[in-house]
Formats: structure tokens, sequence, C-alpha cells
């Protein structure tokens, strides 16, 4: 929370929240010696929008990677801490035993295979699967983004704002439990953007899809997300709920267009980081 606890001696205890995801204290290196992320750890709440945010270089899209085992792929590994997920250790689980247990990453930039189709893009979400549903979750794609149905070309085609919701597409056909989107503002328009964030919430509310979601948007990722924490040089120096970061007067300064400049949460006497990483 922002604010220091209260007593709370008579009050009656709040319910204990439901985690899917905890990564607990974990570091990351490149490359064998480059080190990015420097004691991070949170939790994501079953069934909830989380936000990460910060400025570029942050480690912010690391953190999916690290979440999605696709840190193997840049020279990348976890080389401290933990990953849990549905009460199980996944650290250095293999990405595609990740995927078929739940998880998908959609990607910074879509990273949709240009030269195929939509059909073809949106049938490799469902490597993983064995079920004879895969037709029916086709239409219910279509169903969402009822553009993807009158594009019969190849995908490199499309609009930014149609391959971004081809990426959302791609994914809800592996039925994830959770998505990873990283940077789903990216390239839109303000228009688009904020029919993608609808599609997002609608995801959220209509399926129990639980997300992290990495955005340099804040404002739009503070306005559908339960709860917040921002990122600083590998670390979470603030977290609190989307509320409660949206009335944070730091948080307007630097990620909400208070001053026009961002700074960094260092030069605030008053902040008082939280070294999870010790």
């Amino acid at each position: 929370m922002l604010q220091p606890a209260t007593d709370q001696t008579n009050a009656t205890p709040a319910p204990a929240k439901d985690i899917m995801l905890s990564v607990d204290n974990i570091e990351v290196v490149y490359n064998e010696y480059v080190l990015v992320l420097r004691g991070l750890s949170l939790e994501v709440e079953r069934g909830a929008i989380t936000a990460l945010l910060g400025a570029n270089g942050a480690g912010k899209s690391t953190t999916l990677k690290a979440i999605s085992g696709l840190l193997k792929t840049e020279d990348g590994e976890v080389t401290r801490g933990s990953i849990s997920y549905d009460g199980e250790i996944i650290t250095h689980q293999e990405p595609d035993q990740r995927v078929r247990n739940g998880i998908f990453q959609i990607m910074e930039g879509r990273r949709i295979i240009q030269d195929m189709s939509v059909i073809e893009n949106l049938k490799l979400g469902a490597f993983t699967r064995k079920d004879k549903g895969v037709k029916d979750d086709l239409e219910l794609v279509f169903s969402y983004f009822p553009r993807l149905k009158e594009r019969n070309g190849l995908a490199g085609y499309l609009s930014g704002g149609e391959q971004q919701m081809l990426a959302i597409g791609r994914a809800m056909m592996a039925r994830p439990k959770l998505i990873l989107m990283d940077e789903p503002s990216m390239g839109l328009s303000p228009l688009l953007v904020k029919e993608v964030f609808g599609i997002i919430k609608k995801l959220n509310r209509d399926f129990g899809v639980t997300i992290l979601l990495v955005e340099q948007n804040a404002a739009m990722a503070l306005s559908c997300a339960k709860h917040g924490y921002i990122m600083e040089n590998g670390k979470i120096v603030l977290d609190g709920t989307a509320e409660e970061l949206r009335e944070n007067e730091d948080i307007k300064e630097f990620y909400l267009g208070g001053s026009g400049e961002r700074k960094s949460f260092k030069n605030i006497k008053s902040f008082k980081r939280r070294k999870r990483w010790l």
C-alpha cells in the first residue's frame, strides 16, 4: 500500500487474495554478466488486471519474459529468486510447458507472422491444444474482432490496430489463464488505443482471464487495472491499488502528465523505496 497501515485491531480482516502468480526476489542476467532485474517481487491476483508501469529500460519486458520463459531466446537467465504460478514453481520450466499450463505472452510490437494469413496466425495460437474446440474458438475470436474475419490476405497487410487485435486473438486461441501483455498501445492512434483497451477489459470481464499488463500509457493502464506496480532500474519501487496510484502526487507528476517532465523517484526526499531486493 502507498500509506503505512493504520491500527486495525478491531477491524474485520480483509479476505485473503487468490494469488495466481508470485514473483519472489528474482534477479535476471543477460549474457552471464549484465544484471537487469535486481531483486524484483510482485504478485498478480487471479481474475484481475495488474499493471506494471515504468520508463523505457526499467526492465518491464524482461519481467514478462522471465515469467513466460522466453529469456533463453535472448541469452537471459533467472539467477536468483523464484516464480510461482498456481502454486507451482516454474522458474526454470520450459516455455512450451508454461503455455500448456495457461500462460501466454503477447509480445511488444505484436510479433505476428506477416507472411501467413489471419487464420494461420490464429491457429498458431492453438498449437499446444489437442481438443476439438479450435473451430469454435476461431468463431469466438471473430465475434470479438469482426474486422479480422473480413481480412483474407496476409497478416502483414493489416493495419497496426488490426495486427494488435490479431495478436490478442491469437492469445485467446490458446485458452490462457494468464496473459502477459507487453505495450498493447504501442504505435496506435488514440482512438485505436481506446478500442484495444476496451477489448482488454471485456476479455477480462467475460472470461475471467488474469492479465499482467506492461504499458507506458499509465493513465489508460490504471483505468482498467485493479493493482499497479512502478518499476525503476530493475526494481519495484512503489505499488498500490490503481486508485491509490492515480491519486498519488508523484505518480501524477511522473506518469500522468502532471509536470511534463519525467524525473526519478530517487530525487523525492519523501519517497522511501521498498527494498524488496534485500
